[in-house]
């Protein structure tokens, strides 16, 4: 079966000893401008993570964007973004700037889902679609990842390049903290509407799945190699490079 295309660490890793992937997807505070050369002379794109819908406590920016959050995510220690703030826009294409300006090839677009019929911020999907659409003609020539969010896409197809989905295939609980399989029908359905939204929009796909064993490794890729679709499969932290690739 085949090994990950894809790579998303969050933690700090060594540039040198990431090479060989489509897609990287990393956190920007971790690595210089020369790190980033060196991951991009060792894969083929290079990705730093923002979210547009939430900022996590920890972040730099937190003490920037506090005055425009609407909620919190106990989950993440994070809180949500109001864009319906017009700073709080600004700040978020600053942040944009700052990331840029070390020479990554594009984004990866955090918690597009909160802004879906279910999500926290719900009332705002024609906000986070604009600021999508702004980042887009700032920066036209960059690669643009959406995570989640699929309801949204006939809107954002047209800026996005490329859409991630987690926990097709896993299910990962955290209650219990437990990496498990989702029932086959459950997955049968949900890959199901990824390869119609897919062909529709005709927008590739990045599945991202969570296991922490070699035997669920193995489980995970049985249903999603058939697919096609490149795929990235680790730890629910993102903080590492896989043990089992």
């Amino acid at each position: 079966m085949k090994k990950s295309t894809v790579l998303f660490c969050y933690g700090r890793t060594k540039p040198e000893l990431i090479k060989g992937y489509k897609f990287v997807i990393v956190e920007s505070k971790h690595f210089s401008a020369k790190d980033v050369q060196v991951l991009k002379s060792q894969n083929e794109k290079v990705f730093a993570y923002i979210s547009l819908g939430e900022i996590n406590a920890n972040s730099i920016h937190f003490k920037d964007l506090k005055k425009y959050v609407v909620g919190k995510n106990e989950i993440w220690n994070s809180h949500y973004i109001d864009l319906k703030s017009k700073k709080a826009n600004e700040i978020l294409v600053e942040m944009v700037d700052e990331i840029f300006a070390f020479g990554y090839d594009g984004l990866f677009l955090d918690n597009i889902d909160n802004f879906t019929i279910h999500g926290p911020q719900k009332e705002q999907p024609e906000k986070v679609i604009q600021l999508i659409k702004t980042i887009k003609e700032k920066y036209p020539k960059k690669t643009y990842i959406q995570n989640a969010g699929l309801d949204l896409v006939e809107e954002t197809s047209r800026y996005v390049d490329v859409i991630a989905i987690e926990s097709i295939a896993t299910d990962y609980n955290f209650k219990d903290k437990k990496y498990n399989l989702r029932e086959k029908t459950i997955f049968d359905e949900n890959i199901n509407r990824v390869k119609t939204v897919s062909s529709t929009y005709s927008i590739p796909f990045i599945l991202v799945e969570y296991a922490d064993s070699k035997e669920l490794v193995a489980q995970v890729k049985e249903r999603i190699d058939p697919t096609g679709f490149d795929f990235f499969i680790g730890t629910i932290d993102l903080q590492t490079v896989p043990k089992f690739n």
